[in-house]
């Protein structure tokens, strides 16, 4: 099995594509991510998006859901230009990997 360190990388831009789309949460993204076969916990999915918060990725703004207070996300200008980089290095290496030899 690969080292979930590996696929960080994957798992971020599917975080800032998915706050394109709207506002996230947190186990909303995480049953989006198992939907396409990552499994995180808790530890490794909040930190992250804390982490692209921080960075300036993302914006959260608390909302009161079932009594409860949810953080939404969402992708900021920066966390725009980042997915478009990341859309071009992928369509690069997509080309790299499945070039026939």
């Amino acid at each position: 099995m690969v080292d979930r360190e590996f696929f960080l990388g994957f798992i971020k831009i599917h975080i800032l594509y998915h706050a394109t789309e709207g506002p996230i949460f947190g186990l909303g993204m995480a049953e989006e991510l198992a939907r396409h076969g990552y499994r995180l916990g808790p530890g490794t999915l909040y930190p992250t998006l804390h982490r692209l918060e921080k960075e300036g990725y993302l914006e959260s703004h608390p909302k009161v859901v079932g009594g409860k207070v949810r953080r939404y996300y969402t992708i900021t200008e920066k966390g725009k230009v980042a997915l478009e980089e990341a859309r071009k290095k992928i369509r690069e290496l997509v080309a790299e990997v499945m070039e026939e030899k």
